[in-house]
């Protein structure tokens, strides 16, 4: 997990908040692996080496039913446009085709125009109509 712990860090570095990552190696063995796992994940390997991940959990809709949500797909910018990425996004499609979801989404920055670009040639619908809204811990420590 401590690879896995690099390459969340490069992302965060990447997306120009460095300091926002509070979790640990440990925490992603017992969210991944432990009694009530909150997540799954694909690495992408080469030469041992961890250089990608994908990450994701399930959702629900209301009006859909089961969905899937990828948290973040990171491949080492040292190994990036060789692949990995694409390899990664179709295990990922796969995994939500034969578990017959509904949806798969995610989130991308407005800036990140690598990103977007990859998701545009997989065909994906950038939605600029809904607003992302969310509550922190300080935030529900208060409600």
């Amino acid at each position: 997990m401590i690879a896995v712990m690099s390459l969340i860090q490069e992302l965060a570095d990447y997306e120009k908040a460095p300091a926002e990552v509070e979790i640990t190696a440990d925490d992603l063995v017992e969210h991944g692996f432990g009694s009530n796992p909150r997540f799954i994940a694909w690495v992408a390997e080469s030469e041992s080496e961890v250089v990608g991940v994908a990450l994701c959990y399930w959702k629900y809709s209301t009006w859909k039913g089961p969905c899937f949500y990828l948290e973040d797909l990171v491949v080492r910018e040292s190994h990036r446009r060789g692949g990995i990425g694409d390899s990664l996004f179709d295990a990922v499609c796969a995994f939500a085709h034969e578990n017959k979801v509904k949806r798969l989404e995610w989130q991308v920055l407005d800036w990140n125009t690598p990103a977007i670009e990859f998701y545009k040639k997989k065909k994906a619908l950038l939605d600029g109509e809904w607003l992302n809204c969310r509550l922190t811990g300080d935030q529900l420590d208060q409600k």
